[in-house]
């Protein structure tokens, strides 16, 4: 659970600090006035930097159980089932752990009088900002079933994305893995026997010979430690994207692997421009339909940017402006803004926007076996080339000096 550092005044007036653990900075505010504490100011501690382990293997809740959550949702809401009764039928009906747990406190917040809104908004593991803002201003515009609706759809659609890009990826993660288990076979059962044979014949080895041997004879001698520090630098690896430094910059380089780099750069700015006009449409002010857009990426690279956006809009610079500033945007994406500004239509603008980004990834998936396959050819070449020269070569060394024997 998130830790807060907080500065309040006690009942009579004087300055208090310390340290307390609140799944929100609201019910971290909350907790303080129980206390008879005015808090003054709430921050976010930094131990949420820390890397522990049962963080690194909790597993979140999948889109599949959040559309099915948000479907039933709608169903029961529009059938005029009280939402305290539905909460408690879909805590029977799930089964996924963690989002069984969560309804059950959700429900508990809402027997004690909170918003809906509000209770999911102290589990944010399981509810997003994104979501959280929908319930809202669905609750606040007396149409919470449509919200939960668009939701579902939402989901549906990031959910579907998802499918299709590990469906394309599936192939050359075959082939590279099938390609590493064939270096570990061949380093651990095969190169050794070879090498058993060359020494019993005395004969000076060419290089390649020499460099296979030689890889061979490491991984037999230090597995151990290889397999200890792919374990650690894994570790240090989650540890790091866990800093905001270096988070942004693996997101960064994430959208610069070639390929596939510029599909997962589309597929992301489809979801900007998605969930965008999504909480347009829903009423959600500007700068703040940007901002929780912009964090439902999951890409702190371009968050970064589309906060740059939001923080020019908020100084009076228009959307075109600032969406041409933060150069993350085709030509033809901004003169698609500046249309749908100029009309008033910036939603409806946003879904052509999306829809043009999906169907240009979905052509990019369709083709990325074929884009990918050079590469692996060219792997399984080296792999060949390689270990021809280091088992061949001194093969026809011993031939020769057999020939002149």
């Amino acid at each position: 659970m998130p830790t807060f550092d907080y500065r309040g005044r006690g009942s009579q007036g004087q300055l208090k600090k310390g340290k307390l653990e609140a799944p929100t900075a609201e019910a971290a505010a909350d907790q303080l006035m129980r206390q008879g504490i005015i808090p003054v100011d709430i921050r976010r501690g930094r131990s949420d930097s820390q890397v522990t382990l049962s963080g690194l293997l909790q597993r979140n809740v999948p889109l599949e159980a959040m559309v099915i959550l948000c479907r039933q949702l709608y169903s029961l809401t529009k059938a005029g089932v009280p939402l305290l009764r539905a909460m408690k039928g879909l805590e029977q009906s799930t089964s996924h752990p963690l989002l069984q747990s969560t309804i059950d406190a959700v429900t508990v917040e809402l027997t004690n009088g909170r918003a809906l809104s509000q209770a999911m908004k102290m589990h944010p593991k399981v509810f997003s900002e994104l979501f959280v803002s929908m319930i809202h201003v669905g609750e606040n515009t007396g149409r919470l079933e449509d919200a939960l609706l668009q939701l579902a759809q939402y989901y549906e659609l990031e959910l579907e994305t998802r499918r299709r890009i590990k469906s394309a990826m599936r192939y050359p993660t075959f082939v590279l893995s099938a390609i590493m288990l064939a270096m570990i076979v061949l380093n651990t059962k095969v190169i050794p026997q070879f090498a058993a044979m060359f020494s019993r014949f005395g004969v000076e080895l060419p290089l390649p010979t020499r460099i296979l041997i030689g890889t061979s004879d490491f991984m037999l001698s230090y597995w151990p430690l290889l397999l200890g520090g792919s374990v650690v630098s894994w570790i240090g690896l989650k540890a790091w994207q866990r800093t905001p430094e270096g988070n942004e910059k693996w997101d960064y380089w994430r959208l610069k692997v070639p390929v596939v780099g510029d599909i997962i750069n589309r597929a992301q700015l489809s979801r900007f421009a998605r969930t965008f006009a999504l909480m347009i449409r829903a009423g959600v002010p500007l700068n703040q339909a940007i901002q929780l857009s912009a964090e439902a990426l999951e890409n702190r690279f371009l968050e970064n940017r589309l906060i740059d956006m939001k923080n020019g809009i908020e100084g009076g610079s228009s959307i075109t402006q600032t969406a041409r500033q933060s150069g993350i945007f085709t030509p033809l994406v901004l003169q698609m803004i500046a249309v749908g500004e100029e009309t008033g239509q910036v939603d409806e603008l946003l879904h052509e926007v999306s829809d043009f980004y999906d169907r240009e990834v979905d052509y990019d998936l369709k083709t990325l076996t074929a884009r990918i396959e050079p590469f692996l050819l060219a792997v399984v070449a080296g792999m060949v080339l390689i270990l021809a020269l280091g088992i061949f070569l001194p093969m026809w060394n011993l031939l020769d000096v057999a020939r002149g024997a």
